[in-house]
């Protein structure tokens, strides 16, 4: 019985004999389709070549795409668990054609690989087509499939397209009949798991227009895709994939922490199929840098972890404390051979696994119990459904996702109200839009209006720092205007440019344009709108036209100083990778020319032998004066070499790859060295945490790099003049102080512990006012607390009393006064102090036990202490 990764093995070497080109499996995030949360089907990753946009060396092609449907348009996320079959991370197995074989072939490799490669019986398989697809059914029935076997269907389930617009066509699946064992239908696409599909085989014939009409494409395609664990399960015999051999391992080792055997009850083996799928997902996108957060792929992340972490702890198995992180293992060793990735990132699998289980088991212990104390409310009120309010409240005060409080509402047989706590929730992202004062960016209408008359223009910086141009548009206080005289503040748009505008983190080129009649100088560049560079500045002198030629000239300082902290960012970049692990990405960036600032993904602040070692690789590169080369191609192409994508920015069909040896290889479109050695010399400044999971550096490279080593030259310098030594003994003499000091502090705490149990050398009188003792005392230096802790002790050792402490600290005088319980009634602390404070010039105010006072007039501390005995009297004769 062959095993997964056989078969794995088996599919591509079948179409690589058939003139296929084995192509590896994409990352889980696409690069080439940002409409795409996850990478969903093997076809992604080709998406350019179909659309006709790219082109490859090779015409068919195959591939095992590890891929996820957990968010988004596809997600079957709530019936992982619940049937046999469905995934959070599955592998799609594919045969591709690019304008090369159609459907004849396509149909032949199918039934040959299922029938004489993978020898199921032919009797068991069923076809469905597109219901006017004559020419599949004559070539199904050519190939020896029975028209009693063949199903007619419509768009529903066989008529695929890629949009709402572009390639698209019929497509035929074959489906396999897992005998009457099963529960379901006979046939088809009917009730139950009986026949269940197996392969897709979309026939990319036409393209679908803005109007919805089909036009027939020049070169139809094939794309196909079946699952590998729908196959596994097939041909070893077994009616659920979690009884294949891709999930037993698994199973096995969650049955080991959980003290559990899968197939005891069907609550514990729900439990453990939703973990042995869900360890999957996690150990592939952790591995593919995708960390917990609370959007996009990082939510998604986030709440497979949690609700996998749910089922573990409460639904059925009962583990307590994190134990997916070990789990996550059993997931690595049975795949790291196809995806050596999983090896690479073992580390950080298990971190970023471990960490959040810690937060979620928080979070799941307070949420848990207001979701409690909800239901039981929902249930004495005899309702069927919580209300979104509630669900709005748990979520905001705990983050206990929905969907968690969803597998708790289905086993206690509540429904939700989705809709109630989706409006809480916009108005709360309102609320916060208003109060931040945020509004969606807008394109200014006078930039649309300038491309309109504008066209596209050059850019011309990477070669050159100054050319000749023309005035295409001027702007004056966002308006179209023919000219600019001195004074004006304006935007010139022109035909070509060697100014970079703002883009990728890189700041705008600064410069002069020169005319026949005046000056401009520019002060930034930015890019609107597409193709679109406008230069905004100041008009110097003169008046400058509209269709002027004018000369072109930037700030080169400060475009070559931006280059090498674009260039240094991009070894930061790298040199993080290699230190910290490969799931570091690019979150953000800003590259000026006085400094740099890097935003990446790591779950935990980095180390300072971290730091160390990453400043150490990243100027190791720049001594090695590796050459900076660039080269444009197709995205998908780009990214399959290994050039790392920022993702959710927007690429081109063509982009522009900035390669460093083979130290790193990034898409950007900003300015760079020629060679490294250009950067001179790296220094990290800081390391700082920006967000959960998203940490922030800041370095500086070439003469800012010098000159902040002279600014800390300069403070050693001063410091040890402060110390009355030399530089090079200034750590010595700082240890040296520093343990003198905390000889000091440790004296000072005794001297404070000395005063507070009675002794010391503050001054203190006791006397006996109408039956009452009264205790008052001055004890300087001491703070509030201080002062509180003598009281507590004098008020012990009285039994009964009014007690009243002064102090004089860094030129303030305080005063507590405390009166014993039995007292309190007679001589509230909060009225006797009041006068003794205004004899400091302060004012006072506290309990019936326990007042405090505070006031600037330290000469008259005494005499605030003499006075308590008179207000003592005063008002035991009241």
């Amino acid at each position: 019985m062959p095993t997964a990764n056989e078969l794995r093995q088996s599919f591509l070497d079948y179409f690589h004999r058939n003139g296929h080109a084995i192509v590896p499996s994409a990352s889980l995030i696409p690069q080439a389709d940002p409409t795409l949360l996850f990478t969903n089907a093997g076809m992604v990753q080709f998406k350019g070549v179909f659309l006709g946009d790219e082109q490859r060396e090779y015409t068919r092609a195959v591939s095992s795409q590890k891929c996820i449907r957990a968010g988004g348009k596809h997600n079957d996320l709530e019936n992982v668990g619940y049937t046999g079959r469905h995934h959070t991370f599955f592998e799609m197995l594919g045969n591709f054609s690019f304008g090369d074989y159609f459907k004849e072939e396509a149909i032949h490799f199918g039934w040959q690989y299922l029938t004489e490669v993978m020898n199921l019986p032919k009797d068991r398989l069923w076809v469905t087509i597109f219901r006017e697809d004559d020419e599949a059914a004559a070539l199904w029935e050519k190939i020896g499939v029975p028209p009693s076997r063949i199903m007619r269907c419509g768009e529903k389930d066989n008529f695929w397209q890629m949009a709402e617009t572009g390639p698209c066509g019929p497509c035929s699946e074959i489906h396999y009949d897992q005998g009457p064992s099963v529960p379901g239908d006979a046939v088809p696409n009917g009730a139950g798991d009986r026949v269940m599909e197996l392969w897709n085989l979309v026939f990319m014939q036409y393209h679908r227009n803005a109007l919805g009409q089909l036009d027939p494409l020049p070169k139809p395609s094939i794309d196909t895709g079946m699952g590998l664990e729908r196959l596994a399960a097939v041909v070893q015999g077994k009616l659920s994939n979690y009884d294949s051999d891709l999930f037993r391992p698994i199973i096995r080792a969650i049955e080991e922490v959980a003290g559990r055997c899968y197939g005891a009850s069907p609550e514990e083996d729900r439990a453990m199929r939703v973990i042995a799928d869900h360890l999957r997902a996690i150990s592939f996108m952790i591995a593919d840098g995708i960390l917990p957060s609370n959007e996009g792929r990082g939510y998604v992340l986030r709440r497979i972890l949690r609700r996998a972490g749910r089922y573990g702890r409460l639904l059925g198995l009962g583990v307590e404390g994190p134990f997916m992180y070990r789990l996550t293992d059993s997931v690595i060793n049975e795949m790291k051979t196809a995806y050596p990735e999983l090896e690479r990132t073992r580390t950080t699998i298990h971190h970023v696994t471990q960490a959040e289980e810690e937060r979620f088991i928080d979070t799941l212990d307070k949420g848990l119990r207001m979701l409690d104390e909800i239901v039981a409310q929902v249930k004495r009120n005899k309702q069927s459904v919580i209300p979104g309010e509630a669900l709005f409240k748990l979520y905001d005060t705990y983050g206990f996702p929905l969907d968690l409080a969803a597998d708790s509402a289905r086993d206690q047989g509540l429904a939700l109200d989705e809709a109630g706590f989706q409006g809480a929730l916009q108005e709360q992202r309102e609320r916060a839009r208003k109060s931040a004062g945020f509004e969606a960016a807008k394109t200014k209408p006078v930039y649309t209006e300038a491309s309109r008359i504008a066209p596209p223009t050059e850019f011309l910086g990477y070669e050159r720092f100054e050319s000749q141009a023309t005035i295409q548009a001027i702007i004056k206080q966002d308006r179209l205007a023919t000219d600019a005289v001195e004074g004006d503040e304006v935007e010139v748009v022109l035909n070509r440019t060697p100014f970079y505008a703002e883009g990728g983190g890189q700041v705008g080129d600064q410069g002069v344009l020169t005319g026949p009649e005046g000056t401009i100088e520019v002060r930034q560049t930015i890019k609107p709108v597409p193709d679109l560079f406008v230069h905004q500045g100041v008009v110097l002198r003169g008046r400058m036209r509209q269709g002027e030629l004018v000369h072109a000239s930037l700030n080169v300082p400060l475009r070559l100083a931006a280059a090498r902290n674009h260039t240094g960012t991009h070894l930061l970049h790298a040199a993080l990778r290699e230190v910290l692990g490969p799931h570091v990405k690019q979150y953000g960036s800003l590259v000026a020319p006085v400094r740099l600032r890097f935003d990446f993904a790591h779950f935990s602040p980095a180390r300072p032998s971290q730091l160390e070692e990453v400043e150490a690789l990243v100027n190791e590169r720049i001594r090695m004066n590796d050459q900076v080369g660039t080269k444009t191609m197709g995205i998908t192409e780009a990214v399959q070499e290994g050039a790392l994508a920022f993702f959710g920015d927007k690429y081109g069909d063509r982009v522009r790859v900035v390669e460093i040896d083979a130290f790193s290889k990034e898409l950007c479109g900003g300015t760079h060295c020629r060679q490294t050695g250009e950067i001179g010399l790296f220094k990290l400044v800081s390391e700082t945490g920006v967000a959960a999971g998203v940490r922030r550096v800041e370095g500086q490279t070439g003469e800012g790099a010098y000159e902040l080593l002279k600014q800390r030259e300069t403070d050693l310098r001063v410091l040890a003049e402060l110390f009355k030594t030399n530089p090079p003994d200034v750590l010595a003499k700082a240890r040296k102080l520093v343990a003198q000091l905390k000889e000091k502090e440790q004296e000072l705490e005794k001297l404070k512990a000395r005063l507070a149990s009675g002794g010391g050398d503050g001054t203190g009188e006791t006397r006996t006012i109408a039956g009452v003792t009264v205790h008052a005392r001055r004890v300087d230096g001491l703070e509030i607390n201080d002062l509180r802790r003598l009281a507590d002790t004098v008020r012990d050792r009285l039994k009964s009393g009014v007690i009243v402490l002064g102090t004089v600290k860094d030129g303030k005088a305080s005063l507590l006064l405390a009166v014993t319980q039995d007292l309190a009634e007679r001589f509230p602390a909060g009225e006797l102090i009041k006068p003794l404070a205004t004899a400091i010039g302060g004012t006072g105010g506290g309990r019936p036990e326990m007042a405090q006072a505070g006031g600037k007039q330290t000469d008259r501390i005494d005499m605030a202490l003499a006075q308590v005995f008179t207000e003592v009297e005063r008002k035991a004769k009241a």
